[in-house]
């Protein structure tokens, strides 16, 4: 198989997967450019490729400042990519798998205080929408992508049904006054639209994630919140209820982790934060 049906062939099977569209870009972007530098070294084929020729290829990246974050997670494209070659036959050697991924240290999630996320609901409580946007990204710790994938039918009145997307299972989070209220005065006054979508444009589109990101990017900046991001509601739904007391299990499920580990990192991030208390429908 040469280099560019693999890397058809490979966005294929990562788009069947469900996997979600960000990550098939970065893939298939990071894949490119692995296939385009051995080309030039002058390898032909798949076949022809060692696992020297791969650790040659990440060290051109250190070597061109790339940090060693930026590495691993090219190590992880690479090898999902050869997992998919060995998967179809395509090679007979998975030479990916003895490469390693360097150390380094993550970075401790961004928890806005109290005090910043009060200051965002303020800074866009006049826009309707970002303002229902934005409580229930605080209030149910969902990703930006099931938000935007919320239909008018996930809605209830005591919780809702986030979808199943991105490789993730479907699971129902309660929702509290705040979030009933500001949902509420959106729905009065949602365009009337084609599409079921909950979230929808002026003139009757769904929102897409690009617009919800740039939107309360906008209103971090309004706020004088630095430093933030759109998932960073989620991670301060997270951390904050951890900080209440709220049992890891129990947020683990809200939050939809696949493991109570990834919930359980997040204790070590609050230790010595100063979060006031909270109960679960006070955030």
């Amino acid at each position: 198989m040469d280099f560019d049906k693999a890397l058809n062939e490979f966005v294929t099977f990562l788009k069947g997967a469900h996997k979600a569209s960000a990550t098939v870009i970065a893939y298939k972007k990071d894949i490119a450019q692995l296939l385009d530098y051995l080309k030039k070294a002058g390898i032909a084929n798949l076949k022809a490729v060692r696992t020297e020729d791969l650790n040659s290829f990440l060290a051109v990246l250190s070597a061109q400042n790339y940090t060693a974050k930026s590495v691993s997670r090219k190590i992880n494209s690479i090898k999902t990519f050869y997992r998919f070659l060995a998967l179809g036959k395509h090679i007979e050697t998975n030479v990916a798998a003895s490469i390693t991924h360097p150390k380094f240290e993550s970075k401790a999630p961004r928890i806005l205080s109290r005090m910043e996320y009060r200051a965002l609901r303020d800074a866009c409580r006049e826009d309707v929408r970002i303002a229902a946007v934005v409580e229930l990204l605080l209030q149910t710790g969902m990703r930006i992508g099931e938000l935007s994938a919320l239909t008018l039918d996930c809605v209830s009145y005591s919780f809702i049904k986030i979808p199943a997307i991105e490789g993730h299972t479907t699971r129902e989070v309660p929702i509290n006054r705040a979030a009933k209220d500001a949902l509420e005065k959106y729905t009065k006054i949602r365009a009337k639209a084609p599409t079921s979508a909950l979230f929808v444009t002026k003139t009757g589109r769904p929102l897409l994630i690009r617009n919800i990101r740039t939107a309360i990017d906008r209103y971090f900046k309004i706020a004088g919140i630095v430093g933030a991001k759109v998932n960073d509601l989620r991670h301060t739904f997270i951390a904050h209820h951890l900080a209440a007391g709220t049992s890891p299990v129990l947020i683990s499920k809200l939050a939809g982790h696949k493991r109570i580990a990834t919930t359980e990192k997040y204790l070590e991030f609050i230790k010595n934060l100063p979060i006031e208390k909270t109960k679960l429908d006070e955030l």
